[in-house]
């Protein structure tokens, strides 16, 4: 439809009953204007995506782990709503807490720094951790985990993630109190954006400095990225804020076409959950139109919804929608498949006449 003409729906004077579901709050939402519409509408292309049977990545950036968001990640992989996903370090660092059973509280934002450092407390916005008896410990679990493995050969960030899970499920005192677990379990590839920059890497050092190697190779997992997208039938990615698990799952549509010269397109559906200006010229807040001109998606105009907003908000309404309505579907078992979408993407590549 043409914007610039006097059409589309009415707008209803809303009403609230005590007895509405989520999917009649998310009517109300889609049907009234602003970022609530936006929110509105992401929820159900969402659900789209679920129901297409599109293969679906989840970016996290920002402390979503420390708030106890991992939970909602969690039931999302068990119903076969996210496939893959692509995170910081510190979210996989700081949802291993939860399985370890170390303490993680709600605090305040309004305080003195000096005098927590004193009480050993460390503080993201309003969420205290303690730095001995959370920190310190995870350091040392994560040490003495890895003390063994992945040295001398190299690895990608979603091998040491489906280590992780995997030690965890064995060891830790909470399994079930992990993404990272149920990712292991269900065979969703966990990749970490910058791992170098987080406690993950930090703990490292100390094999590191015994001359222990770690050669982390991130050429294979982009290519691992690009082959996920490049063997599904439709691909998309819901993104909570930005940085740079948004661009590692965007950039796949740049190295399938502009690199590997595919001709794919990028992806379908994207919905971007941000507070980031876009004018500023930051990634995170790069407009997802403006990734058409890099070929990071099919259509600048179809298939994109932006919520500004803080996704702490958003993220639980999006989970909730479509777990209350949509079939479970059965898991991709992505990383089980990861060396064969790998091989078959560099035959194609190969075998191309674009190649040259």
């Amino acid at each position: 439809m043409d914007p610039h003409q006097f059409h589309g729906k009415d707008i209803p004077h809303i009403k609230l009953d005590p007895k509405m579901n989520i999917e009649e709050l998310v009517e109300v939402f889609a049907n009234s204007g602003f970022n609530g519409r936006q929110l509105g509408e992401a929820a159900k292309l969402y659900a789209k995506m679920i129901e297409e049977d599109a293969t679906i990545c989840l970016t996290i950036s920002g402390a979503m782990t420390p708030v106890g968001f991992g939970g909602i990640v969690k039931t999302l992989i068990e119903r076969g709503f996210v496939d893959w996903i692509v995170t910081t370090g510190a979210n996989v660092y700081h949802e291993d807490h939860f399985a370890l059973g170390l303490p993680v509280k709600q605090g305040s934002f309004d305080v003195d720094d000096m005098k927590l450092y004193e009480n050993e407390i460390v503080r993201i916005r309003d969420v205290y951790i303690k730095f001995e008896e959370t920190l310190e410990a995870e350091d040392q679990t994560i040490q003495k985990m890895f003390e063994k493995d992945f040295q001398d050969k190299s690895f990608t960030t979603a091998e040491f993630c489906n280590l992780l899970g995997k030690k965890s499920k064995e060891s830790a005192k909470y399994p079930e109190k992990s993404f990272i677990t149920t990712a292991y379990e269900y065979d969703v590839p966990v990749y970490i954006s910058t791992m170098k920059d987080s406690s993950l890497a930090l703990n490292l050092a100390v094999h590191r400095l015994e001359d222990k190697k770690f050669d982390l190779d991130f050429v294979r997992e982009i290519i691992e990225q690009a082959a996920i997208v490049y063997d599904s039938k439709k691909s998309g990615i819901l993104e909570l804020g930005g940085g740079v698990p948004k661009n590692t799952a965007q950039q796949t549509g740049p190295l399938l076409d502009q690199i590997l010269r595919r001709n794919d397109g990028g992806q379908e559906y994207i919905i971007q959950i941000t507070d980031a200006r876009p004018d500023t010229g930051g990634l995170s807040g790069a407009t997802l139109q403006e990734g058409k001109s890099w070929g990071k998606i099919q259509d600048s105009h179809e298939g994109i919804i932006t919520v500004y907003a803080d996704a702490t908000i958003a993220f639980p309404i999006l989970a909730l929608y479509v777990l209350s309505n949509q079939k479970e579907r059965k898991p991709k078992r992505l990383y089980k498949k990861i060396g064969q979408l790998y091989d078959n993407l560099s035959k194609d590549y190969f075998n191309s006449p674009n190649r040259n």
